[in-house]
């Protein structure tokens, strides 16, 4: 299986500042979110852990924070659709 690692920087709208993803054939191994609510990255990223790339975007897409037109998992699902550009 192809190993993928792809760094990723978030909009400004959101207060994430960086996304890095690591992942195996169809499966996301670690996602690591710098920036924003500590608590709820940290949480994001653990449920994401061995979750196949396409759920993941499914569940993740279009989830909004307030106003901002984005949101963290958003931007999340943004850097996941980008796993398979790379290579």
């Amino acid at each position: 299986m192809q190993k993928q690692q792809i760094a990723y920087t978030p909009s400004e709208n959101v207060c994430s500042k960086h996304i890095l993803i690591e992942a195996e054939g169809d499966r996301i191994n670690q996602v690591t979110i710098t920036g924003g609510c500590n608590g709820n990255t940290q949480g994001v990223s653990k449920l994401l852990e061995g979750m196949k790339i396409e759920e993941a975007i499914q569940r993740l897409e279009g989830i909004m924070c307030g106003k901002r037109g984005t949101s963290c998992p958003d931007q999340v699902a943004k850097a996941l659709k980008q796993i398979g550009k790379v290579g």
